[in-house]
């Protein structure tokens, strides 16, 4: 039955950034599929995550880790090997946004944004990678981004780490496809989470992207639960190196 091909049971998911937002929503999405869920966020404050996770009879567990710091990194790879057995689905949502214009965009800004939302990226996904490799079965989606098509204002590193992200999609896709492992990517458009606030707070920003929203709404991340499901199930078996637009016809416009 076709149902039972987006069915997710006896595997475990690996979500960073789930405490909020996007990288939340796909976590107990996955989880009401029926996988087990492996959190990860720089505070390591995810109890609401986990309460929604545990009614659904999912096990969760939660790790801190700052993406920023490259030691902290390979620490926290090091432990999630150590205490699960595999990782089945790699969901890479984890990252931020500094803002401010190019002619003044420091290199501290430039810096973190880049390996937070790029370098450690490529390095999770090559460290469970080799493993969904080896075991010939694993799927790997990052969270792109409408910069990673299009160059934003004032986010430099932003769009240049979403760029990379398109790019290390394929990349990687090129690489592993034969070898059973799926790597795909979600670009959400302009969805109503934290990374948003100062636009939607911003009365002349705001009203200029949604006049050009077809859907004429902003997303909520409840609209990724649909396609990180499918990315993550059989049913997307045959997606390699896509990237998927969620962006309420955005990018059609």
């Amino acid at each position: 039955m076709i149902l039972e091909l987006f069915r997710l049971d006896g595997k475990a998911a690996l979500v960073t950034g789930c405490n909020k937002g996007i990288g939340r929503s796909c976590a107990e999405a996955l989880a009401e599929a029926g996988a087990d869920i492996i959190g990860v966020s720089r505070s390591g404050e995810m109890a609401e995550t986990e309460g929604t996770i545990a009614a659904l009879g999912r096990n969760f567990r939660s790790y801190q880790c700052d993406f920023s710091v490259r030691e902290s990194l390979y620490d926290f790879i090091q432990l999630v090997k150590e205490e699960h057995a595999a990782v089945d689905i790699l969901v890479n949502n984890a990252g931020t946004i500094m803002r401010k214009p190019a002619a003044e965009h420091p290199d501290d800004y430039w810096d973190k944004v880049v390996e937070v939302n790029l370098n450690s990226q490529f390095i999770l996904s090559r460290e469970f990678g080799k493993d969904m490799v080896a075991r010939g079965s694993g799927k790997v989606i990052f969270i792109a981004s409408l910069l990673s098509f299009q160059g934003g204002i004032t986010v430099p590193g932003y769009a240049a780490s979403k760029g990379g992200i398109k790019q290390l999609t394929m990349a990687l896709s090129n690489e592993w496809a034969a070898k059973g492992v799926n790597v795909n990517a979600i670009a959400p458009g302009y969805i109503a989470t934290d990374n948003t606030a100062a636009l939607r707070n911003d009365p002349t920003r705001s009203q200029a992207i949604l006049e050009r929203i077809p859907a004429g709404r902003w997303g909520r991340p409840e609209d990724f639960k649909g396609a990180v499901v499918f990315l993550s199930s059989a049913a997307g078996s045959y997606m390699h190196g896509s990237v998927v637009t969620i962006d309420g016809g955005w990018m059609g416009r």
